[in-house]
């Protein structure tokens, strides 16, 4: 498909750069087969049915933003795919200059070589792996907010940028499954006392989820692959739920596209470890998910597209349209969306 039929005008003040408090506080759009419902997030209980299953990504995110020196050149990466303990893959700004086996200094006995470069994208190893990597990164590292939010971060977004469901032992994630945010451990708790069971799965969301679209039709577009797991427990979980007659309701973007790698052809859920890169446009038969939360996406993104998929362009671009119109607040730090499937608009 061609790219510009993702395109729509969003104002720049539509773009939040803060998340209201308390979470669950944040409007939410409930975009139905038939027609758009204003609501709140913590209505949620009375959207979903007893017997639903949600599946939120419990990946937590690291401080991934790096600045450094290369001599007396500077030079930011952020890290984007884990590769070893000590090895990640980065996206690197002042990376021109760059070359195979030179050394960025990131602090007074933290440093990375260079082992490879194709383009803006480099392999770097650092001089210390596991919990001691971790361990300089958050004493060295940023959040690595969207551009989009025009501003630097700061430590409030240390915890803002992060669900509360995070697990500590999943550390990896350079971007926050975003829809995740609006989740308070009261509202956890009244989706329990309703009968919505949960899971969790893992996808450790990588800088590319930032990238744009620079394509002209989706056919050309590259996604960068991100690791993920999905383990017999949560397989187990999501089956019960369906024998039961309950419904999938994914928590983000994130957990729908795990969902979607991990399904086989008949819908069957299976477990799963390893990266994906897999790409929803229009046309994307939906094997596992029947219900999706999300936040409100930029245009042209791979997201955009995504949830045009999922419930069909026409009524995105009418949600989209009412949601800018309402003052509905867009991006990471914004407000959400209940999305219910919508196969006939599917094309033949």
């Amino acid at each position: 498909m061609r790219v510009d039929a993702f395109d729509f005008d969003l104002p720049r003040e539509r773009i939040a750069d803060r998340p209201v408090s308390p979470r669950d506080s944040a409007r939410c759009l409930h975009v139905r087969a038939n027609g758009l419902d204003d609501r709140i997030m913590r209505d949620l209980p009375d959207l979903l049915q007893p017997g639903d299953v949600m599946v939120f990504n419990d990946t937590r995110v690291i401080p991934a933003r790096l600045l450094g020196r290369r001599g007396e050149a500077k030079v930011e990466v952020t890290l984007h795919m884990r590769l070893a303990d000590d090895t990640w893959r980065a996206f690197a700004k002042g990376a021109k200059k760059l070359k195979p086996g030179q050394t960025i200094t990131f602090a007074d006995g933290f440093e990375a070589v260079v082992e490879d470069k194709d383009g803006g994208d480099v392999r770097l190893k650092f001089d210390r792996g596991g919990q001691a990597l971790m361990d300089a990164l958050k004493d060295h590292g940023h959040i690595p907010l969207p551009p989009y939010m025009g501003r630097a971060d700061d430590e409030r977004d240390r915890t803002d940028y992060q669900t509360v469901y995070a697990a500590p032992e999943k550390e990896g994630a350079v971007a926050a499954p975003t829809a995740g945010l609006h989740f308070t451990p009261d509202l956890l708790a009244r989706l329990e006392a309703r009968g919505v069971s949960r899971v969790f799965v893992t996808l450790h969301v990588g800088a590319g989820t930032f990238l744009p679209v620079t394509a002209d039709d989706t056919a050309d577009h590259r996604m960068h692959a991100e690791i993920g797991e999905v383990t017999a427990e949560a397989v187990n979980g999501v089956h019960a739920a369906r024998a039961a007659g309950g419904r999938v309701v994914a928590v983000g973007t994130t957990a729908l596209r795990l969902l979607e790698s991990a399904g086989d052809e008949a819908g069957v859920l299976h477990p799963f470890s390893g990266p994906t890169d897999i790409f929803i446009t229009p046309g994307w038969r939906f094997r596992m998910v029947d219900r999706l939360v999300t936040n409100f996406h930029l245009p042209r993104s791979t997201l955009f597209m995504l949830v045009s998929a999922f419930s069909g362009l026409d009524r995105m671009r009418a949600a989209y349209a009412h949601a800018i119109d309402t003052g509905y607040r867009f991006y990471s730090y914004g407000d959400g969306s209940l999305l219910e499937r919508c196969d006939e608009d599917i094309p033949a």
